[in-house]
Parts: structure tokens; C-alpha cells; sequence
């Protein structure tokens, strides 16, 4: 009997892993179409290559090093991973176990791979639309290698995986959570592009020369709604999957409350940033409601399960709100972001982080700071130094005529409209 119960829940843990996986691999569409709604016409072909080449990237990188240096035993040892060994002894624990069927979870280790390795995916995505319209392509995809490969498996490390900082300190032991990642994949993610967007200056024309700022509408805003709704579903296999387990009531429970307030925040971001756009502009304005609601998910990533399903209304609303005025004041200091990514997943990111303790009490306020500072600090000084000796070997810029007549053709030979594309 007990032999059938670990067969049964190591099938529908694997199972349930594997499916939020796929969910969270479909997320990648989400950011090809709204990325690729957000940029001109001129250079939707390029950022739609970037997109999907930066996951197969991401995923041939940490399944290489990346996974090693974050949880250690890399991929490259399946056997020990998914093999007889690894079930014998997971069998055997099980059987030691006094809970059975409600202790933790367990599943292939195959199927936490790939789990893992869509989150690097998500991380890359959020740099390529801040850079988008003046990076040069490969310059790109050289450092979504060392980012996938070493910089983001380095900072899970000290965060998922409970390792020490350089051995100074452990994040867990100070009280630092972050239940799906608004710090850990979004926060870092921000951080790695606010460090390209510094060193790769604004877009031409997007600043005035008397300090105004001047709008450079997308191309596509249907495509960038479907983006948005794509990434929205997505989230469930995000937050959903960091359960980690599915096969008892407790967690069924808690996997059915995360789903919810996932939902709720993202409802409440969108609702929050239409209302504000409107106050703000006196029109209600389709790229703030889309990256509202985006801030809204960002924002319960942190912690989707403690609040109650008006707390997480509540906490994505917030996120909507401060999205809108994030995006207004990196205008302001003319940091250009064509997508608002950094807003979205850098600054709200960081609001998820610190507002945890507020619905988990096991969570202190001083962790959450210290984690957000180690994570940031690490990926953009890292970053910083990478996109440097990029821009110093092969340069990350493209020329401006090159900017000017688009990415697309210089970049890839080819145009997304070639009967409507417009200078």
C-alpha cells in the first residue's frame, strides 16, 4: 500500500510540475507579442528574434552550468537526477517518513529542471523589450549567456537553494522570502536591463532638447493586448507550480488559493493603472491598463498564498499605481524603457518583495530589505560589467541610420509588414 501511495503521488507531483512548466514556457509567447506590439513596425522581426533564440539560450545554458551552480548536480548528470538511483532514494526516504501522502513533495528531478529553466527564460525575456529598437542583436545574446549561464544561477543560489552570500550571511536565516520570484526573476531581470539601458542611451527622438518626452507609439496593440492575456495565464504555471506539490488536501487547497489571488491582483493592477491613467491623462490608456495588470502579477509573485482574496486585490492595485508614476519618472530622468519593463518588474518587483511580511508573519521586514539589496546588487553590478566589455569588444549600438531605417534589415534581412512598414 505504501509502495502504491509514493508511486502515486510521485506521478502527480512530476505531473503537476511538468504541466505549470509548460505554462510558464508559453509566457515566452507573451513576451514576443507584447513586445513585439510595444516597437515600431520598423523592428518587430528583430525582437521577435530575440525572443525566441534568448530561450533556447537560456535553456541550453543552464541546463550546461546554470542549474549546477544554482542547486548543484547539474543536468549533465541525468543519471543521478532521474535515474533508478535517484527514485530508490527518494523511495526510501518517503518510506521513512511518518506523514506519507501529506509530507513534501516528490517528484522527478527531470521534471524540477524544467521547471527551473523556463524561470531563467522569464528573467532574459524582461531584458530584450528595454533594450529594444538600438541594441545590436548579437551583442544581446552574448550576454543572455553569461546571464543565464552564470549571473541569475548565482543569485538563486543564495535565494531558493538557502546558500550562503559569498559566505557573509544566508538570506533564509534573516527572514527573507520570495514564494515565485518578484525578486529573485523579476527584480533581477530589471536590474540586468536598467544596467544595458544606461550604457546604451535612449532611442533618438525620444527626448527633447528642452527636457520634453516624446511618445513612440507600438506598432501592434492588439498584438500587445494578446500578449498580455498570454502572459496573465501563464502566471497560474508560475506562482501555482512554486507550490511544488498538488497530491494532498492541504496543498490542493493552497494551489487553489494561489490561482485566485494571482487572478484577483492582476484584476486589481489593471483596474488601478486605468483609473490612474485617467486621472493623470483624462484618457484611459491601453498601455498603462496592459502593464497594470503585468505590475499587479508581478506584485503577488512574492507571496500568493498568505494574503486573503481582497489583500491580493489590494496588493496588485497597489503595483498598478505605482507602475503608471514609475514609468512617468524614468521618463523624467530619460531613462528610455519601450515597454516599461524595468517599471514593471524591476520597481514593482521590489514593492511585492517588501510587502510580504504584511500577510506572513514568518517573514521580516529587514530580510526582505537585505535580499532585494543582495539580488539587486549583484545582477546589475555584474551586468554593468558584462554590457561594458560587450560595448568595448563589439559595441551594443547600432549605428543611427541603422536606427533610423530600422533594426529589422540590418539585423535579420527582413521585415514583419514588408507592404505596410513605415520610417
Amino acid at each position: 500500500m505504501e509502495n502504491q501511495i509514493f508511486h502515486l503521488q510521485y506521478a502527480m507531483d512530476t505531473f503537476y510540475f511538468l504541466v505549470c512548466g509548460a505554462l510558464v514556457m508559453w509566457m515566452a509567447a507573451g513576451f514576443a507579442m507584447l513586445e513585439a506590439g510595444l516597437v515600431r513596425s520598423k523592428n518587430t522581426t528583430e525582437i521577435l528574434t530575440k525572443n525566441v533564440a534568448l530561450f533556447a539560450i537560456s535553456c541550453t545554458m543552464y541546463l550546461i552550468v546554470g542549474y549546477d551552480i544554482m542547486y548543484g548536480g547539474g543536468v549533465l548528470l541525468s543519471g543521478v537526477l532521474v535515474g533508478d538511483n535517484y527514485v530508490a532514494s527518494t523511495l526510501a526516504d518517503f518510506a521513512a517518513r511518518e506523514d506519507g501522502f501529506e509530507g513534501g513533495s516528490i517528484y522527478s528531478g527531470a521534471s524540477d529542471f524544467f521547471f527551473q529553466v523556463v524561470f531563467v527564460a522569464t528573467a532574459m525575456s524582461i531584458v530584450s523589450g528595454a533594450v529594444a529598437e538600438r541594441m545590436k542583436l548579437w551583442s544581446f545574446l552574448l550576454f543572455a549567456v553569461v546571464m543565464t549561464g552564470f549571473i541569475y544561477p548565482m543569485e538563486g543560489a543564495w535565494t531558493w537553494n538557502g546558500d550562503d552570500v559569498f559566505g557573509l550571511y544566508n538570506l533564509g536565516d534573516l527572514g527573507f522570502s520570495d514564494f515565485a520570484g518578484s525578486g529573485i526573476v523579476h527584480m533581477a531581470g530589471a536590474a540586468a536591463a536598467l544596467a544595458g539601458v544606461l550604457l546604451l542611451g535612449p532611442r533618438k527622438g525620444k527626448y527633447g532638447r528642452n527636457g520634453e518626452v516624446n511618445a513612440i507609439p507600438g506598432a501592434n496593440l492588439p498584438l500587445a493586448t494578446l500578449g498580455t492575456f498570454i502572459l496573465w495565464m501563464g502566471w497560474f504555471g508560475f506562482n501555482g507550480g512554486s507550490v511544488l506539490k498538488l497530491g494532498d488536501i492541504a496543498n490542493a487547497n493552497s494551489v487553489a488559493m494561489v490561482f485566485l489571488n494571482t487572478n484577483a491582483a492582476a484584476a486589481g493592477g489593471l483596474v488601478a493603472a486605468l483609473i490612474t491613467a485617467r486621472l493623470l491623462f483624462g484618457k484611459a490608456d491601453l498601455t498603462m491598463c496592459l502593464n497594470g495588470a503585468l505590475a499587479g502579477l508581478v506584485a503577488i509573485t512574492a507571496e500568493p498564498s498568505t494574503p486573503t482574496p481582497i489583500e491580493a486585490t489590494v496588493i496588485g492595485a497597489i503595483g498598478g499605481v505605482i507602475v503608471v508614476f514609475s514609468i512617468l519618472a524614468l521618463d523624467k530622468l530619460k531613462i528610455d524603457d519601450p515597454v516599461g519593463a524595468i517599471s514593471v518588474h524591476g520597481v514593482v518587483g521590489f514593492f511585492g518583495l517588501m510587502v510580504v511580511p504584511f500577510t506572513n508573519s514568518g517573514v521580516t521586514v529587514t530580510g526582505q530589505l537585505v535580499g532585494a539589496l543582495t539580488i539587486f546588487a549583484w545582477v546589475f553590478g555584474t551586468s554593468l560589467i558584462v554590457w561594458s566589455a560587450i560595448k568595448l569588444i563589439t559595441g551594443i549600438r547600432v549605428s543611427e541610420e541603422v536606427e533610423y531605417e530600422g533594426v529589422d534589415i540590418e539585423e535579420c534581412g527582413m521585415e514583419a509588414y514588408p507592404e505596410f512598414t513605415m520610417k
